[in-house]
Order: C-alpha cells, then structure tokens, then sequence
C-alpha cells in the first residue's frame, strides 16, 4: 500500500471488506491532563480501538487515533455501546417534543401473508378500557371481528377502514400483555394473531391532562395494586409535589411544572419492581380546574402554605400569610422562594382561616381550613401601578399554546365495502338556500352553554374528499379527547343561521400530542336524533329583585371529557309559565351513547338580558326520555346583610343570609371587587357560615384600593352529599364544581 494512499480510494477498489473493532487499554497515571476531571486518586485509562481493513486484494493495515479512545474511572470496565443498553428501564423517562412526529414501524415492512396483523397503535393503554387504537395489517374486511386476549371487541366499536385499517374501542382487560386477533367474519381462515400486541397498564390517571404550570390534583387508580404510605410516585421523573396514599389501589399526586408534552408516571414501592406508565399524563398550555386548594391530614400543629402565580404557576416569594381571622392573636408567615411556608405552631388546631396576599396580586382567603396544606394561587393585578422593576407589568402568561391535529373521516354505512356512503339519515334540501353539512364539536365543560354554529368554512359537506367517508380535520389541546359530530340541514341565508341536526356521531378515547398530527380517525354518523326529552320544572322563590324567567336547557353526558351540545338543547320561557318543556332533536342513548346520560338544566333569571339575581340546577342526570324530568332543588338566592346596602364595606366583616328551603349551600363563595374590577379578593366559606370575620389586610398595607366595591356572592350545592370542604380543589369555587347555586351581586363602597 503506497504511503500516498487513501482510505476511501484503497476501500473503493476493494473487492471485499472486512473490518475488525478491537479494544485496547491504556493507562493513564492521575497527572495526566484529562486527570483533572476525576477525583485526584483515581486512576483513568483510556479505552481505545484499533481498525484492522483487510481486502482480497492482500491489502491490510492498521488505524488508530485518539478520536476513537474514551476515559474511564479505575474498575468501571470498558462501557457496553449505547445502541446495545436497554433504555427502557424505570428511570428512562421521555418527554414527547411538541416537533417530534410519530413513526410507524408497520408501514413499510413487506407484506406476505394475505391476513397479517403488523401492529396496534397506541401499543398500550388503561386497564379500564375506552381508549382509540388502529390495528394495521392486511386482508380486513368491512366484517373484520377483533378480539383483545379473550375478549371480542364489540361490532359497534369496530370500524374497518379499508384492508389495511381497522379502528376500534379497547375494551377492559386485567393488567399485563394480551394478544390481539382478527378475523373476517365467520371465515375461521382469515383468523390471525400477533401475540402480546397490546398491554393493559396497571393504572391510569384521572385527570390525565393539566396546565404546564402543574398543580393538577391527579388520582391514580390502580388495579391488583398493593399501593403503601412507603410509595414514590413521579411525573417525567420528578416527585408530585404532594401525594396522599388514599388506598392499596388509589393515590392522590399533585403534577410538578413541567414542559408541554406526554409524560410518564411511576410508582415504586421498597423491594417491588417499579410500575411505570408511558404516555399517562398530558402538559398542555389549558387549565382543568384540578389545581389548588385544601389537602391533607387534619391540622394538628403544622401547616403548609404554597403560593403560585395563577397565570405562570411560579412561585411567588415574599407573599404574607395571616392564619387567623383576628391579627392580634393570627400567626404571620412570609414565602420563601420556593413559595413556601410552613407554620409549626402549637396552638395551630382545629380550623383556622388562612388569608394570603401580596402587593399587587389578588388576595384569597379560606375560611376555617381543618387540613394541614393550602395550595393558592394568585393572579397578578393587571394595573399600571403595579409595573415591576423592569417598567413592564408582571408576567401573565400569553404564551402561545402547542395544540395537536386530528384527521379523519365522518363514515356513513350501508354502500359497497370500504366504499363511501351517502348521507342516508339527513333528509335532502328543499330549496337552493339549503344544503346538508355536518360539523365537529369537542365537549363542553359546561352543559348549559348555548350552542353556536360554527363558520361555514369549517363544514364537512357531501362532495369532501375521503375513501369510505367525508374527510375532516380540526386542532385541539393535547391528550385523550372525545369528538362528536352533528349532520344536518342547514340555511345561511336565512336572517339568522338555522342548522337543523338529524344524525350524530361520537368517538372518545383519542390520544393527541402537542404538535402532532393524529391520523385516521373514523366517526361513524349513524345516531338518528329522533328522541324528545320532557323536563317538569318547579321553579325557585322569587325575591323583590327576582328571578322572572326560566331558560331550560338538556345535553348528552360524554363520558369525563364534557357534554354535547344541541341545536335544539335550550328554550326560555316566563317562571310563572314553564309547565312541561320538551326538548326536540335528542339522540338515543345507546351503542356509542351506551352509560352516557341527559343532562338537564334549569337557571332561574332575571330580566331579558338574563340578569342577576339567578338561580341555577345543573348537571340533573337521566338516561330514559320516554317520562318527564322532576327538575327541583333550586339554591335559594343570597342576601348580603352586611355590609348593607348604603353602609362602608370595613374589609373586616361579612354577613351572609339565605332564604329558608331549596337545596343545601355546601359552599359559599364572595368575590370583592375593587378597582373597576382590577383587583378581587376572593373568600371562600364552608356551607353557608354567617358571620364571617376577616384580617385587616388595610392594616399590613394590602388592602383593597379604596372606592365603589361590587360584592358577588354565591351559593354553591356539590349535589351528591359526599363534598369535603377539606379537599377543596378551585374547581368547586365556581360553577364548574357545582350540580346548582344561585347568585346575587351588591354594591357597596369600600376604603377611608
């Protein structure tokens, strides 16, 4: 070999190629300059490699260079390759990048068998079941039958999407691997198995998705678990903030801030293997309402405080804490940090209200806490006098948020075999002004919400694009989301749009990342709205200010994720004229809709612009519409007593009252608003305690601004008698948390 040549020329007029890594150890004494990179009495060596390159044409020689030597401590050993270490132990948790798109390994191995089965995707999911996945493989027929171990798939839950797809429901199984099988109808032949294609995880968590800024309370719900007070639970590998060991199969964690993105959760238990949970918890840029509040033993000497910034979920240091309604006799604490401060103080016992505030951030205080640990957040007040060091108002979040893509197809049966159907449950249009469409709703948090037709530019119409349905595709936030779609008749001509629905369809259980694109959705359209549903009001007192009028309204339960909303799902009419009220254009509650239930509502108003005084009953559950719906129950309507109409709020003393009757007040919440509602400190109260005493804020120089004040109270019922103020989370200090309340504003001024 001549010294003028190359490596890649000499390789290239090789014939044949052989090359051999071989390892060798150097030894490296500690004064050595990459010495000072360990503890001075360790020894380093140098693992290196030589590259022997031999050819048929009797060409070999020998390569070595420093390039291919690592350090390593004294009695480690040469390492193993890192394509040769398994990654997938406990500790190796992945945080999914929002960039990062997800692969199929299936789609391009050759296909040989005319029924194979290449994969299920997602691989794994909850034991209880409910959850999308697409079977991929080939030879699927519109018949194809799926089994999950021993269990057979229901037909409703299956969709065939053409000979190489197959949607279905996962149904529930017992923890650990199980096999999946398909066949094609009664065709025995077509039957195929791929062995340990998918697996049930030991538990699941409840929410599974919350705020970047953590704080969600999540309950994980085990099964054949043997959960102990010893048990660490971590999110993407970092402890919960709080955790609370309910029973052997249910802990309670509270999810530390994290990036936006699909994380694991593990549990480990001393001398037991670890559980891990890939994909069980979803950071999105939304906010679920699971944060905050009151947890814990019962106080017995020690209380814990966090404070957050309620937009950004940073801890907030510096923020006053009174324990006491009194500041003669309070205990006084300040944050650090971290935003925490622990109080341990003897004659800390029994219940105490804890008031937090800070200057330029909204005040909160919970009255007579029994539990051990308060997590509040605060929102920053958004006033030119609150500028911070850096001339800028402090931060309130306004980052943009990371949503996931969801493609698929609204499916419609009876046409040829993996060919598209027409739309055979919507009736034709009878004029050039109409035409059918059909569009997509996520739930809603809130059964009583109006519905809105959205913009006719989001339309899935009859001439779409699609195989064997209308093509679709909608953003979303990330994680496991139900869809349900609405087709009908629909009129834009008319002064006000009309959009008549006559079919529905619903999926839930589908997986979504941040940034990424989920693909073959099938919804199949094939729920007749053809049911009625009565509801038989008794409406509440009305008071010298009211309420006058009744709005009515009825939605279909979604599972956890929401309520469906309907065209026809609310009517308004007199209080002294409400009689029966039926409700038009409902689905049956059966196949997809099988467990769901109607959700009526009644809200008690007044005036014509649905005015305060109200009254409201939400969340009235029924699964039968062939009767009418006893809707009784109403919160009676609060009165402020004090302060009273014309007299100074002191900042000190409120003083609540409720009309006799009606349902239980569980909670009473009272919002202060000052500042022309810049700044508002909430007090929330357990059941419908009267008087209240509160510190004297003014007093530490965090009062509220002086001026007109406009004072909310409200009445809240959690509805099934099992509501524990001690585990009070910020979604039970609104509407979101309650089955009925009622509400009044008063008018009042406040300040020196």
């Amino acid at each position: 070999m001549s010294g003028d040549c190359l490596v890649g020329p000499c390789l290239t007029s090789a014939v044949k190629t052989v090359m051999r890594f071989r390892p060798v150890v150097w030894q490296r004494l500690r004064n050595s300059e990459e010495s000072t990179r360990v503890p001075p009495a360790t020894k380093l060596y140098y693992a290196c490699w030589t590259v022997r390159i031999s050819s048929t044409a009797g060409v070999a020689f020998t390569l070595f260079g420093l390039g291919a030597c690592i350090a390593i401590p004294e009695g480690d050993g040469i390492p193993s390759r890192i394509t040769d270490r398994d990654d997938a132990s406990a500790d190796a948790f992945i945080n999914v990048e929002a960039n990062a798109p997800l692969q199929d390994a299936g789609i391009d191995r050759p296909i040989t068998d005319p029924h194979a089965i290449l994969g299920v995707d997602p691989s794994h999911g909850p034991f209880s079941g409910g959850r999308v996945a697409v079977i991929r493989g080939n030879g699927f027929k519109s018949t194809a039958r799926v089994w999950f171990g021993q269990v057979e798939v229901p037909s409703s839950d299956v969709t065939a999407g053409d000979p190489m797809r197959i949607q279905v429901l996962v149904p529930p199984g017992d923890p650990g691997q199980v096999d999946v099988r398909t066949q094609n109808g009664d065709d025995a032949s077509t039957s195929r198995t791929l062995q340990s294609a998918y697996t049930y995880d030991a538990f699941y968590a409840e929410p599974s998705k919350g705020p970047t800024s953590g704080g969600t309370i999540v309950k994980l719900i085990g099964k054949s678990t043997n959960w102990g007070s010893t048990a660490e639970v971590r999110v993407s590998n970092e402890p919960c903030l709080t955790s609370k060991i309910v029973s052997p199969s249910e802990i309670e964690c509270v999810t530390p801030p994290q990036p936006a993105g699909s994380v694991a959760i593990s549990v480990k238990m001393p001398g037991e293997a670890t559980q891990v949970v890939y994909d069980a918890f979803t950071y999105s840029d939304s906010d679920n309402g699971y944060k905050g509040g009151l947890s814990g033993g019962k106080m017995q000497g020690v209380l814990k405080v966090l404070v957050y910034d309620a937009y950004t979920g940073s801890p907030i240091p510096g923020a006053r804490i009174i324990v006491g309604d009194n500041l003669d006799s309070a205990f006084l604490g300040t944050t650090d940090q971290a935003g925490l401060h622990v109080f341990s103080e003897p004659g800390l016992s029994d219940k105490r209200s804890v008031t937090i505030a800070k200057s330029c951030f909204q005040p909160v205080t919970f009255v007579d806490v029994p539990v051990d640990t308060v997590t509040a957040y605060l929102p920053p007040v958004l006033s030119p006098a609150c500028l911070g060091d850096g001339g800028e108002i402090p931060p309130v979040g306004g980052k943009g948020a990371t949503l996931a893509t969801i493609k698929g197809q609204l499916v419609w049966y009876g046409g040829t075999e993996f060919k598209r159907a027409h739309w055979s449950n919507v009736p034709s249009p009878k004029g050039p002004d109409e035409r059918q469409a059909a569009y997509l709703f996520q739930p809603s948090s809130d059964p009583t919400s109006k519905f809105y037709l959205p913009d006719a530019s989001r339309a899935v119409l009859p001439d779409a694009d699609g195989s064997i349905g209308y093509e679709f595709s909608l953003t979303a936030y990330p994680g496991n989301l139900s869809l349900y779609a609405l087709a009908g008749i629909e009129n834009r001509k008319s002064p006000t749009a009309v959009f008549t629905a006559y079919a529905m369809g619903f999926l839930q259980g589908i997986s979504t990342l941040p940034g990424q694109t989920t693909k073959d959705i099938f919804i199949p359209m094939t729920k007749p709205l053809d049911q009625a549903v009565v509801l038989s009001v008794e409406p509440p007192s009305a008071g010298p200010k009211g309420p006058d009028r009744l709005i009515a309204s009825v939605a279909v339960k979604l599972g956890n994720e929401g309520y469906a909303i309907f065209p026809n799902g609310q009517r308004v009419a007199l209080l002294a004229n409400t009689g029966d009220l039926p409700f038009v254009g409902m689905p049956g509650l059966t196949d997809a809709l099988a467990g769901s239930r109607y959700v009526s509502s009644a809200k008690a108003v007044t005036g014509a612009n649905a005015g305060t005084p109200l009254s409201v009953i939400e969340k009235y559950l029924s699964n039968d519409a062939s009767l009418p719906i006893q809707m009784a129950g109403f919160v009676q309507v609060p009165v402020l007593q004090e302060p009273a109409a014309g007299q100074p709020f002191d900042g000190r003393h409120l003083r609540i009252a409720y009309a006799p009757g009606g349902a239980s007040v569980d909670i009473s919440v009272v919002r202060i608003q000052a500042g022309a509602g810049l700044v508002e400190w909430l007090v929330a109260i357990p059941g419908s305690k009267s008087p209240v005493e509160l510190p004297d804020l003014a007093s530490l120089g965090l009062g509220l601004p002086p001026g007109p004040l406009s004072i909310f109270v409200y009445g809240g019922h959690v509805g099934d008698g099992s509501f524990d103020y001690g585990t009070l989370v910020y979604r039970q200090l609104d509407a979101r948390g309650w089955t009925a309340y009622a509400y009044d504003v008063f008018h009042r001024y406040g300040g020196n």
